[in-house]
C-alpha cells in the first residue's frame, strides 16, 4: 500500500508540474494501408528528431494504439508535443523542419487529428 502511495504522489506531482499552462499538440495519424513499415519507421524518427531542431518544444512522447475500446477508428499512432505556451506551437507549425517532416509524412499518411489545447491542472 505505501508504494503505491508513494506512486501516486509522484504521479500528481509530476502531473501537477507540466500542466500549468504549458501548450499541447497532440496529434494522431493513421497511415495508408500501402505505407511499408521502413516508411512509417522513417516518419517515427523524423517525428522523434523535431524536439532537437525546434526549440519552442520543451516535451515529446509517442505510441502506438492499444485501445481497449477498439474507437480509435484506424488511428495507430499518436504523438504528444508540448510547447511553453501557444507561441510555441504558433513558431512551430511554419518551422523548416516541421515543413520537412510535413513532406516526408504526407505520400504515406491516409487521415490525421490533431487536437490542441492550454493544458489546466485545476480540480
Amino acid at each position: 500500500m505505501r508504494k503505491f502511495l508513494v506512486s501516486t504522489l509522484v504521479m500528481s506531482t509530476t502531473a501537477l508540474s507540466l500542466a500549468g499552462g504549458e501548450f499541447r499538440h497532440i496529434v494522431l495519424f493513421k497511415f495508408k494501408d500501402s505505407a511499408t513499415p521502413e516508411e512509417v519507421k522513417a516518419v517515427e524518427k523524423a517525428f522523434a528528431e523535431l524536439p532537437s531542431k525546434i526549440d519552442t518544444i520543451v516535451d515529446y512522447e509517442w505510441g502506438l494504439s492499444e485501445s481497449v475500446e477498439q474507437k480509435n477508428d484506424g488511428l495507430t499512432h499518436c504523438f504528444l508535443v508540448t510547447f511553453k505556451d501557444k507561441a510555441g506551437l504558433e513558431t512551430y507549425i511554419p518551422h523548416p523542419d516541421h515543413l520537412e517532416f510535413k513532406k516526408l509524412l504526407g505520400p504515406i499518411l491516409e487521415k490525421a487529428l490533431v487536437f490542441d489545447y492550454t493544458a489546466k491542472n485545476e480540480k
